[in-house]
């Protein structure tokens, strides 16, 4: 019989910490791991924040409209562990990304690899892709 109350209080305790995964979005709900893309253009906007990092690119379509595309990389420190830093992209910069496009047909996509034209650095960005369930 006194165990009981340990049991109840370790039980709790894990229902605790496995919530905020539960939370946590996963690859294939919002992209298509059949739908690569490569696109190059002119970052606009670089969101280095917890849990993703987001970036935004204006890019050049077909019939010369600038449309502007939102990529997802890993999280800041999975970045970093790939040699990014907060500085490593900047608006302005120039960049070719490789990714998955979103499955609701958006202007979004999960980049795998981004490539600075200006040095023709190739970085990994942490993507999500590969722990598809």
């Amino acid at each position: 019989m006194t165990h009981k109350p340990s049991l109840w209080l370790l039980a709790c305790f894990v229902v605790i910490l496995t919530v905020p995964a539960l939370a946590h979005h996963s690859f294939a709900a919002e992209y298509d791991s059949k739908k690569p893309v490569t696109l190059k253009g002119v970052v606009t906007k670089v969101d280095w924040t917890n849990p993703h990092v987001y970036f935004y690119v204006d890019v050049e379509d077909g019939s010369g409209k600038i449309l502007n595309w939102a990529f997802e990389m890993g999280p800041p420190n999975g970045l970093a562990r790939s040699g990014w830093t907060r500085n490593s992209m900047k608006v302005g910069d120039e960049v070719t990304v490789e990714g998955t496009l979103a499955k609701d047909g958006s202007r979004q996509a999960n980049a795998r690899s981004v490539v600075m034209t200006n040095t023709g650095k190739k970085l990994g960005a942490a993507s999500s892709e590969g722990n598809i369930p």
